[in-house]
């Protein structure tokens, strides 16, 4: 379903989408990232140009694995930024942040600048700590700040899956998360605080791939 932003759009707001780049210069998922980039458009009233934005990708100067990112302003403006992508650490250390998401926000839907709480959880890690996970008003879990949650918990002889929150929760459609729904690698359940200690934790995105994590006690 379309999400529409009903409340005056922030100023300066972008619409943006974070991917990674292969050494070719050709962007993971890109059909992906382009459908949920189209609906962030339309739910905040910006124009998008795709012609204008795969110009903007083409001209990258990619020499190996990089980060992108893309943004879209009202006037439908493109800016594209790139960076090296640094390998993934074996393990990430996760906490659970006392930051609450409303799970009925719209803006939890589309990925743009306006994320204030997502920023304060990440402003508010303790050291070594690489990730929060927040919740919602319910006391479900939803997502980390930049990432994904999957919990694998092992079932059946070949019937383990990836379990990660629907997303009504107050979830953001991620392109990873998107990835292994359809490809039956991942089915939604709903989670909860006690549920991390049943499985294995995993956070993910389209950028950084799957990283297992172990989440920090006290939570």
């Amino acid at each position: 379903m379309q999400i529409r932003i009903s409340e005056p759009v922030p100023q300066g707001l972008t619409v943006i989408e974070t991917m990674r780049a292969t050494a070719t210069g050709a962007i993971a998922h890109w059909p992906l990232h382009l459908a949920r980039l189209r609906r962030g458009c339309a739910a905040v009233g910006f124009p998008l140009d795709q012609d204008k934005v795969e110009r903007a990708l083409a001209r990258l100067s990619v020499t190996d694995v990089s980060r992108v990112r893309l943004a879209i302003d009202a006037s439908g403006m493109v800016d594209v930024t790139c960076e090296p992508l640094p390998q993934n650490p074996a393990a990430w250390t996760v906490v659970i942040s006392n930051h609450i998401l409303c799970s009925c926000d719209p803006w939890l839907r589309i990925k743009t600048s306006h994320r204030p709480i997502y920023t304060a959880a990440r402003a508010a890690l303790p050291d070594g700590a690489h990730e929060a996970i927040l919740m919602n008003e319910r006391g479900e879990l939803c997502e980390g700040t930049i990432t994904s949650l999957f919990l694998l918990r092992d079932g059946k002889p070949g019937d383990a899956k990836l379990l990660t929150p629907p997303l009504d929760c107050g979830v953001l459609p991620g392109v990873m998360r998107q990835v292994l729904l359809n490809s039956g690698v991942a089915t939604e359940a709903v989670l909860y605080p006690d549920d991390l200690k049943t499985g294995k934790v995993i956070m993910g995105n389209a950028l950084r791939g799957l990283i297992g994590a172990v989440v920090q006690d006290p939570f």
